[in-house]
């Protein structure tokens, strides 16, 4: 009886890693309230010599995406493996062809259209350094201008133009977007994100004056974020939020790991 090559069972432990932890994100996105119907994505990058990236089945709402549900495709485009023959988004593949393309480090795209972070996106200031949550952001945020639909593969240049080495873009007039090291890195990112942009947008409705953030102040909070989020991605601190929202997950909603 032939076994299996110790790192046959690695790669495969990981893609299955990968895949449930996904398929946790999109759960994760709708249980927020941050998903769009069936619009907006959630990609992550496979390990390997080919260039392949996971996202969702294009029609499926996020509370019905499982591990064994989501479609491979290539960066050319090619759908390697689709089980339920539905198709992707173009709009979606675009962008994160693009970013994934570009940006090796970017193991996981996420990409939301909420009423906060399409809100702040149309704001001529943008993200403000108001709140902690948004502090993180100060050296790590880009911004890309709209021009239409992401459907034209000449958007793909601007987009990896703007972002650069940035972690998280806001896309003016239509939404928000962060890029992990991990689906879970990326996860996080957005949740803090969109909470930025929800606080914001109630600290000007209140119509008060603001209690202005010293800048040396606010970027030693951006480093203190960054330090740990390094620790975690470099497997040096565990990362107990997203097994505490992994459990969240297994017990609500276990089919998620199918």
């Amino acid at each position: 009886m032939m076994t299996a090559h110790p790192n046959q069972a690695i790669a495969t432990d990981t893609m299955r890693q990968i895949r449930v932890d996904l398929a946790a994100a999109y759960r994760l996105i709708h249980r927020l309230g941050l998903d769009d119907s069936i619009y907006t994505h959630i990609s992550a990058r496979l390990p390997g010599d080919h260039d392949r990236f996971l996202i969702n089945p294009f029609g499926m709402r996020f509370d019905e995406v499982t591990a064994s549900n989501l479609v491979t495709i290539n960066i050319d485009g090619t759908v390697v493996d689709d089980p339920l023959g539905l198709g992707i988004n173009p709009a979606g593949f675009n962008i994160h062809a693009a970013i994934h393309s570009a940006r090796k480090d970017a193991m996981c795209v996420l990409h939301t259209h909420t009423i906060a972070g399409v809100a702040v996106s149309s704001l001529k200031a943008g993200l403000r350094p108001l709140t902690q949550w948004s502090l993180q952001f100060i050296d790590s945020l880009a911004y890309h201008d709209y021009g239409k639909i992401a459907l034209d593969i000449g958007e793909r240049a601007r987009l990896v133009a703007d972002l650069r080495d940035k972690s998280v873009m806001i896309l003016r007039n239509h939404g928000l977007l962060t890029c992990g090291r991990s689906v879970a890195e990326s996860f996080k990112l957005m949740r803090n994100l969109e909470r930025s942009c929800q606080a914001q947008l109630a600290i000007q409705a209140a119509g008060g004056d603001f209690t202005v953030i010293p800048e040396a102040t606010a970027r030693r909070a951006a480093q203190q974020y960054a330090s740990f989020y390094d620790g975690i991605e470099a497997g040096e601190t565990p990362d107990v939020e997203w097994a505490a929202f992994r459990r969240l997950l297994e017990r609500t909603d276990p089919d998620f790991m199918n």
